[in-house]
């Protein structure tokens, strides 16, 4: 499309123009959906091998943890050993996440098993999940669809705009320490026990069959290891992996040159070049998470399986000027909180503490 040059003329900070070139040369979305299209292939061996380095060492785990609460071994052994559990946990959401993509085997009824299964122990109903994160995967970085599978951002003028409490209650979700350290817990723990707003009979019925699920595993737990015993183990683990799984999720998409814009000029390849991050991490984070820092290609083609995306990046060199975001870079996306239409970026509160507030009708009149 020939809006890209211009367009990126104002992300000069996130992209070489090695890659703007790239993209106005080569990457219309059907040639490069094209060269991509043969990663997007399930491969049952890969599967079979993932589920059984991933759910075995985590089930090893949950025996060590009992016989250390059952035995009087020191708690900090316990909390040792769920940092290691909430990493394989965290595993097992990226393999649930592929089957919500129908990408993880090549039969779409064992994705659904296994994503059940998955769903389960990570505490979120598979068909609800998928259906919202599909909505996610289409709206990306289109201002004027924000909403569903997407974590609450304003833009600049609608902070200014907005009413006192709207602005606090903003600034107390951002917070950090809420954010993922209070959030993960409530999402998974209670908010995931309900059907997401606009849920059919499927996906309600998928709460619920979870929720039935997991009061069985406490009830069993609780009988045999006793209730205080089973949290001892399950909050940790479940603390610590929902605090990653948010984290991970949110850099993926807020950083500071990521993709916002209105309807009216959205482009679905845009937003996943340039509205999803290639989080670049050390070979074992890499691992422990199945490869979703490859995140811009993941959103280019969803149904390409984990084990197959760092294959995908390294050999199509398209992918590969895409400018890495660091773990110590990342930490920078803590204090981005607003979006800048005008400079197309995300900005702190701090950046806007002198701007003036503007009244909800100029807002509409500057954005119209």
């Amino acid at each position: 499309m020939t809006v890209y040059p211009k367009f990126l003329m104002n992300k000069t900070n996130f992209m070489s123009q090695q890659f703007a070139n790239s993209i106005n040369n080569h990457l219309k979305r059907e040639d490069l959906i094209q060269n991509i299209s043969k990663y997007a292939k399930a491969d049952n061996r890969k599967a079979t091998w993932q589920i059984l380095n991933t759910f075995i060492p985590y089930l090893g785990l949950w025996v060590a943890m009992i016989f250390s609460v059952l035995y009087g071994f020191s708690y900090w052994i316990t909390l040792l050993l769920s940092i290691f559990a909430s990493g394989f946990l965290v595993r097992i959401f990226i393999l649930f996440h592929d089957c919500c993509h129908v990408a993880f085997f090549s039969s779409r009824h064992a994705n659904r098993i296994l994503g059940y299964i998955a769903g389960i122990l990570t505490f979120t109903p598979f068909e609800d999940w998928q259906r919202t994160h599909v909505i996610h995967h289409a709206a990306s970085g289109d201002l004027d669809r924000r909403g569903v599978g997407d974590v609450w951002t304003l833009t600049v003028d609608e902070y200014l705009a907005a009413s006192r409490l709207k602005r606090f209650s903003y600034r107390v979700f951002r917070n950090p320490l809420l954010l993922f350290g209070v959030i993960p817990l409530v999402l998974f723990l209670i908010l995931q026990r309900f059907p997401s707003s606009g849920a059919r009979k499927r996906e309600r019925d998928s709460v619920i069959l979870t929720n039935i699920a997991i009061v069985v595993i406490i009830a069993v737990m609780s009988l045999t290891l006793g209730f205080k015993n089973y949290l001892l183990i399950q909050m940790p683990i479940i603390m610590m992996a929902s605090t990653a799984g948010i984290w991970l999720f949110y850099v993926q998409h807020q950083y500071e040159d990521t993709y916002w814009t209105r309807h009216e000029s959205w482009n679905l390849t845009m937003a996943g070049l340039e509205g999803s991050s290639y989080y670049k991490l050390p070979k074992i984070l890499q691992w422990i998470v199945g490869n979703i820092g490859l995140h811009h290609i993941h959103h280019l083609k969803a149904n390409i399986p984990n084990y197959n995306l760092q294959c995908c990046y390294d050999e199509v060199s398209a992918l590969q000027v895409k400018t890495p975001l660091t773990l110590s870079k990342s930490i920078k996306s803590l204090w981005l909180n607003l979006w800048d239409e005008q400079k197309q970026k995300l900005v702190s509160f701090r950046s806007i503490k002198m701007l003036p507030r503007v009244s909800s009708q100029s807002t509409i009149t500057l954005l119209n």
